[in-house]
């Protein structure tokens, strides 16, 4: 598969290294951009990922009310004031305000999904499994397979780091995160968020 220089540019984009690593991890890769970048962040070779490690105490809250119907808090975090007064990271707090805003996670990221949900939405899942005719005779392994299908979909679309973002579906929330670290050379976080919708209690 042939590799352009856009895609080169893309990847040292996303992880922050140099073009000569990007280009050699897309060789690796057999020019498959997406297989380039597992590879890269199973490595930690990002350095977004490495920056990751370091404490992000700084940054701020964005506002957002939409239409006077819902309204969104964001805690968006990073290492120095210098960065968080930047245009670039008002502008990364703000489009979060708006994904929030229009997506309504429930969650952060993977790990803040409480396991008992998980078990919940599971159990929930294999009992419609044995109503439905069509996957009740399928075998255990693969029926596990569909259901793991299903869970994925469900909580990716409630985590807001693994949401479709807003402005370019073919990202995710995360992977924007990481792009804006890279570019600003800090550890970027969301911290929390809160979305109130009128007349809508949790």
């Amino acid at each position: 598969m042939a590799i352009t220089i856009e895609e080169i540019k893309k990847l040292k984009e996303l992880t922050g290294v140099g073009l000569t690593d990007a280009k050699k991890a897309l060789t690796e890769a057999n020019g498959d951009f997406d297989a380039a970048l597992k590879a890269m962040r199973e490595k930690g070779m990002t350095k977004a990922e490495k920056r990751g490690e370091r404490e992000a105490r700084e940054g701020l809250i964005e506002a957002y009310v939409h239409s006077g119907r819902i309204g969104v808090l964001v805690e968006l975090n990073c290492e120095t004031d210098f960065v968080a007064r930047t245009e670039d990271f008002k502008n990364l707090a703000h489009d979060l305000a708006l994904q929030v805003a229009a997506m309504s996670p429930k969650w952060i990221s993977a790990e803040d999904i409480p396991a008992e949900e998980v078990e919940r939405k599971k159990a929930e899942l294999l009992e419609a499994a044995k109503t439905d005719e069509k996957n009740a005779k399928k075998p255990a392994d693969v029926l596990e397979k569909i259901i793991d299908g299903q869970m994925k979909k469900y909580f990716d679309e409630l985590t807001l780091t693994e949401q479709a973002y807003w402005k370019d579906d073919s990202i995710k929330v995360g992977d924007l995160i990481k792009t804006a670290a890279a570019k600003l050379g800090e550890n970027v976080v969301v911290r929390q968020f809160k979305r109130i919708e009128l007349g809508v209690s949790e």
